[in-house]
């Protein structure tokens, strides 16, 4: 496969990292700081995520089907691919918080809510850049970190369950958070997936399962 294919494959794919994770850290803020109009702008920005990720799939998917490529090209190919539907997937996670952001849910939250949410947020964030720079170097040892980093944010997610259901909010409230929760611990999942799939293309092993299904 020609180099350049691969540069402009990687290149998007830095792209979208990029947008994902300014998307993921825009969410949490909009969401804590009631900024509706920043959150209505993020919702707006994952169409740009999906164009390019269709385009990362037609770039690889034409030179798997048109070119003449070798077996290590055709394993990274399709090691592209299948990182596309996490890396699609989070952004739409990104965009859902931000669909309650632009609802005005981050005022009605409690006080206790709202610092484990932010943490979230920032634990998500870390996690990202970490799948990021994973990617970018190739990294196994980096792939094994996001698993670690992925541990922290079920264990608030746990929590701010239990804060949930405690009864401190309204009910609407509560349900609504309860799905903003389980979209940072679901963007911490696909994350894991990402890395792990990168670290088998690297590695040369078999891939692990995934994390399951939304």
């Amino acid at each position: 496969m020609p180099t350049n294919s691969l540069d402009e494959i990687d290149r998007l794919f830095v792209q979208v990292f990029a947008l994902v994770g300014e998307a993921i850290a825009g969410a949490t803020h909009a969401l804590l700081a009631g900024d509706r109009e920043a959150a209505k702008e993020l919702v707006t920005r994952d169409e740009l995520v999906d164009s390019l990720i269709r385009e990362i799939a037609r770039l690889a998917q034409d030179e798997l089907v048109v070119k003449n490529t070798d077996e290590a090209q055709r394993t990274e190919l399709v090691a592209v691919l299948r990182m596309l539907p996490d890396l699609e997937r989070n952004g739409d996670l990104a965009e859902h918080i931000a669909r309650r952001a632009a609802r005005g849910l981050g005022t009605e939250m409690s006080a206790r809510s709202r610092g484990l949410v932010e943490r979230m947020g920032e634990v998500a964030a870390t996690i990202w850049r970490e799948t990021s720079d994973a990617f970018a170097e190739r990294s196994v040892d980096g792939a094994n970190n996001v698993d670690d980093l992925d541990d922290e944010l079920d264990d608030l997610h746990v929590t701010l369950t239990a804060e949930i259901v405690s009864g401190t909010m309204p009910l609407p409230v509560a349900i609504e958070l309860a799905m903003v929760a389980r979209f940072y611990e679901r963007f911490g999942d696909h994350a894991v997936n990402l890395a792990r799939r990168m670290a088998s293309a690297v590695s040369g092993t078999p891939e692990p399962g995934s994390s399951g299904p939304d």
